[in-house]
């Protein structure tokens, strides 16, 4: 399973980097933005520039994972924009729901294999819910 992890880690590193910074250079190639709901989303994250908080958060992100140091921190940074894209494609856009699952299960690999790091949450969450009951 480290194995595993230690190459869910990379790909995920890679995959954040390149594509957080294609948001600033633009090296590839980008479709046309869709028509309908999903190009009203897209074409308010360019106008309002949120796209270049989004592209520093998965260059971070994507960096840390790479480097294998403070991975945590990049899973945290990482994480809202892996929902986001998981739900863009879910709800917006399905054609590209099979990289955003892909991107998706990378992620919670690496997310296994660092819950320690996460592991006071999980206990808050338990005591909250022992308080309340």
């Amino acid at each position: 399973m480290k194995i595993i992890a230690t190459i869910a880690r990379i790909l995920l590193g890679c995959v954040f980097v390149i594509f957080g910074l294609n948001i600033f250079l633009q090296f590839l190639h980008m479709p046309p933005p869709p028509s309908g709901p999903a190009g009203d989303f897209a074409m308010a994250l360019f106008v309002s520039h949120y796209i270049y908080v989004v592209g520093a958060l998965q260059v971070v992100g994507g960096a840390l994972c790479l480097a294998g140091r403070f991975v945590p921190l990049g899973l945290t940074l990482l994480g809202p924009v892996v929902v986001n894209i998981l739900l863009f494609h879910l709800l917006l856009s399905p054609a590209g729901l099979p990289m955003a699952i892909v991107v998706s299960v990378l992620f919670l690999i690496v997310l296994w294999r660092h819950r320690a790091a996460f592991r006071a949450f999980q206990v808050a969450v338990v005591r909250a819910a022992e308080n309340s009951g």
